[in-house]
């Protein structure tokens, strides 16, 4: 059984375009002849990469052992809501939650 593939790869429709120093457009060249991609592929991928980090270093949060310990003790306690998550709770159901 044969599966269909997209042969037409995303459409590239933004640019982005910057000035930087004749040493440092040298030394990206040097790079991406060395790992065998276009200049532009280099960057691209670097680039892409710099930013996934970057984006889930911001997004998450990560806590030590002690404040785990008291996170995860917290949420498996078996308590009652108070009255403000009640009310919290009432409202929503009153928008049609």
């Amino acid at each position: 059984m044969a599966t269909a593939t997209n042969s037409n790869p995303p459409a590239r429709d933004a640019r982005l375009d910057f000035r930087l120093q004749s040493e440092h457009k040298r030394l990206i060249e040097q790079a991406a002849v060395a790992s065998g991609q276009t200049v532009s592929e280099f960057v691209l991928s670097r680039l892409l990469d710099v930013a996934r980090e970057t984006v889930e270093r911001a997004t998450t949060t990560q806590l030590n052992r002690r404040d785990r310990e008291a996170f995860l003790a917290l949420i498996s306690e078996d308590s009652e809501p108070n009255e403000a998550l009640q009310a919290a709770a009432e409202r929503y159901r009153r928008r049609g939650g």
